[in-house]
Protein backbone atom coordinates (compact mmCIF):
# COMPACT_ATOMS: atom_id res chain seq x y z
CA UNK A 1 0.00 0.00 0.00
CA UNK A 2 1.94 3.26 -1.32
CA UNK A 3 0.47 6.76 0.34
CA UNK A 4 0.26 9.65 -1.84
CA UNK A 5 3.74 12.03 -2.20
CA UNK A 6 2.21 15.21 -2.66
CA UNK A 7 1.54 17.82 -0.05
CA UNK A 8 -1.89 16.37 1.41
CA UNK A 9 -2.28 15.45 5.05
CA UNK A 10 -2.64 12.05 5.50
CA UNK A 11 -5.27 11.04 8.26
CA UNK A 12 -5.43 7.43 9.07
CA UNK A 13 -3.35 6.03 11.42
CA UNK A 14 -1.67 3.19 9.84
CA UNK A 15 -0.72 0.10 12.72
CA UNK A 16 2.47 -2.01 12.59
CA UNK A 17 0.39 -4.51 10.09
CA UNK A 18 -1.07 -1.72 7.78
CA UNK A 19 2.45 -0.72 6.81
CA UNK A 20 4.34 -1.79 3.98
CA UNK A 21 7.84 -1.60 3.09
CA UNK A 22 8.11 1.25 0.45
CA UNK A 23 5.01 3.27 2.28
CA UNK A 24 6.17 6.80 1.55
CA UNK A 25 4.32 9.86 2.60
CA UNK A 26 5.58 13.82 1.96
CA UNK A 27 4.19 16.41 4.53
CA UNK A 28 3.81 19.91 4.11
CA UNK A 29 6.28 22.70 3.29
CA UNK A 30 6.81 25.03 6.41
CA UNK A 31 9.10 28.36 5.78
CA UNK A 32 12.03 29.16 8.44
CA UNK A 33 11.83 32.74 9.98
CA UNK A 34 14.14 34.98 11.89
CA UNK A 35 11.49 34.25 14.50
CA UNK A 36 12.22 30.73 14.74
CA UNK A 37 15.60 31.46 14.42
CA UNK A 38 15.79 33.81 17.69
CA UNK A 39 13.36 31.57 19.77
CA UNK A 40 15.63 28.51 19.11
CA UNK A 41 18.38 30.25 20.08
CA UNK A 42 17.15 31.59 23.12
CA UNK A 43 15.47 28.72 24.46
CA UNK A 44 18.40 26.13 23.32
CA UNK A 45 21.06 28.69 24.60
CA UNK A 46 22.82 28.04 21.16
CA UNK A 47 23.66 31.60 20.57
CA UNK A 48 26.90 31.04 18.42
CA UNK A 49 27.88 33.85 15.89
CA UNK A 50 27.23 31.82 12.50
CA UNK A 51 22.98 31.59 13.59
CA UNK A 52 23.24 35.27 15.41
CA UNK A 53 25.72 37.28 13.75
CA UNK A 54 25.51 38.45 9.98
CA UNK A 55 28.57 40.65 9.75
CA UNK A 56 30.34 36.63 11.50
CA UNK A 57 28.42 34.40 9.09
CA UNK A 58 29.19 36.51 5.94
CA UNK A 59 33.02 35.63 6.47
CA UNK A 60 32.08 31.51 7.01
CA UNK A 61 31.94 28.89 4.28
CA UNK A 62 27.68 29.55 4.38
CA UNK A 63 27.89 32.98 3.09
CA UNK A 64 25.36 34.30 6.01
CA UNK A 65 23.48 33.38 8.79
CA UNK A 66 21.67 29.55 8.66
CA UNK A 67 18.97 28.32 10.99
CA UNK A 68 20.16 25.33 14.29
CA UNK A 69 20.30 21.85 12.56
CA UNK A 70 18.83 20.36 15.67
CA UNK A 71 16.00 23.43 15.10
CA UNK A 72 15.43 21.99 11.94
CA UNK A 73 15.16 18.80 13.28
CA UNK A 74 12.56 19.48 16.15
CA UNK A 75 10.40 21.50 13.08
CA UNK A 76 10.74 18.43 11.06
CA UNK A 77 9.44 16.00 14.19
CA UNK A 78 5.96 18.49 13.69
CA UNK A 79 5.60 18.36 9.88
CA UNK A 80 6.44 14.40 9.98
CA UNK A 81 3.56 13.87 13.53
CA UNK A 82 1.32 16.17 11.10
CA UNK A 83 1.33 13.68 8.12
CA UNK A 84 -1.01 11.67 10.90
CA UNK A 85 -0.05 7.87 9.88
CA UNK A 86 1.07 7.31 13.89
CA UNK A 87 -2.08 9.63 15.33
CA UNK A 88 -3.43 6.95 17.19
CA UNK A 89 -0.48 4.01 16.16
CA UNK A 90 2.67 5.17 18.22
CA UNK A 91 3.48 3.86 21.56
CA UNK A 92 6.60 5.55 21.52
CA UNK A 93 10.15 7.00 19.95
CA UNK A 94 12.92 4.98 20.21
CA UNK A 95 15.52 6.53 18.35
CA UNK A 96 17.56 8.03 15.45
CA UNK A 97 19.88 6.36 13.60
CA UNK A 98 22.44 7.76 10.94
CA UNK A 99 21.38 11.41 11.40
CA UNK A 100 23.43 13.88 9.04
CA UNK A 101 23.41 17.19 8.32
CA UNK A 102 23.78 17.43 4.68
CA UNK A 103 23.18 21.37 3.46
CA UNK A 104 22.45 23.96 5.81
CA UNK A 105 18.94 25.72 6.66
CA UNK A 106 18.45 29.69 5.73
CA UNK A 107 15.85 32.04 7.02
CA UNK A 108 13.65 31.97 4.33
CA UNK A 109 13.80 27.84 3.30
CA UNK A 110 10.49 26.15 2.88
CA UNK A 111 11.33 22.79 4.46
CA UNK A 112 9.09 19.42 4.29
CA UNK A 113 9.70 15.73 5.45
CA UNK A 114 10.01 13.14 3.32
CA UNK A 115 9.38 9.54 4.88
CA UNK A 116 9.77 5.79 3.61
CA UNK A 117 9.17 3.20 5.61
CA UNK A 118 12.55 0.77 5.44
CA UNK A 119 11.94 -1.87 8.21
CA UNK A 120 9.08 -3.53 9.94
CA UNK A 121 9.57 -6.21 13.14
CA UNK A 122 6.89 -7.33 15.25
CA UNK A 123 8.28 -7.23 18.61
CA UNK A 124 9.65 -10.75 19.94
CA UNK A 125 8.10 -10.05 23.75
CA UNK A 126 5.10 -8.34 23.17
CA UNK A 127 2.63 -9.52 20.69
CA UNK A 128 0.52 -6.04 21.00
CA UNK A 129 3.60 -4.00 19.27
CA UNK A 130 6.36 -3.50 16.40
CA UNK A 131 8.87 -1.53 15.51
CA UNK A 132 8.84 0.77 12.39
CA UNK A 133 11.81 2.29 10.91
CA UNK A 134 11.33 4.95 8.68
CA UNK A 135 14.17 6.67 5.78
CA UNK A 136 13.57 10.78 7.05
CA UNK A 137 14.42 13.46 4.66
CA UNK A 138 14.14 17.27 5.25
CA UNK A 139 14.28 18.64 2.24
CA UNK A 140 14.22 22.83 0.92
CA UNK A 141 12.26 24.26 -1.11
CA UNK A 142 14.25 23.21 -4.07
CA UNK A 143 14.21 19.24 -3.61
CA UNK A 144 17.43 19.01 -1.62
CA UNK A 145 18.12 17.48 1.09
CA UNK A 146 19.09 19.15 4.31
CA UNK A 147 19.30 16.30 6.47
CA UNK A 148 18.57 12.69 6.60
CA UNK A 149 18.36 9.38 8.55
CA UNK A 150 16.95 7.05 10.26
CA UNK A 151 13.72 7.07 13.09
CA UNK A 152 12.52 4.05 14.97
CA UNK A 153 9.10 4.27 16.48
CA UNK A 154 7.22 1.40 18.92
CA UNK A 155 3.70 1.08 17.29
CA UNK A 156 0.57 -0.80 18.07
CA UNK A 157 0.45 -3.86 15.89
CA UNK A 158 -3.61 -3.02 15.42
CA UNK A 159 -6.47 -0.54 16.00
CA UNK A 160 -7.39 -3.64 18.46
CA UNK A 161 -4.60 -2.96 20.92
CA UNK A 162 -4.86 0.37 21.21
CA UNK A 163 -5.60 2.46 24.50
Amino acid sequence: MTHPTDNRLTSASRFLEDLEIGDSWLSQGRTITETDLVTFATWSGDMHPLHTNQEYAQRTQFGGRIFHGPGALAIAFGLEMRLGWKEDSAIAFLGIHDWKLVAPVRIGDTISVREEVMELRPSASKADRGVVTTRVEILNQRGEVCQEGSWVVLLYRSAAHTL
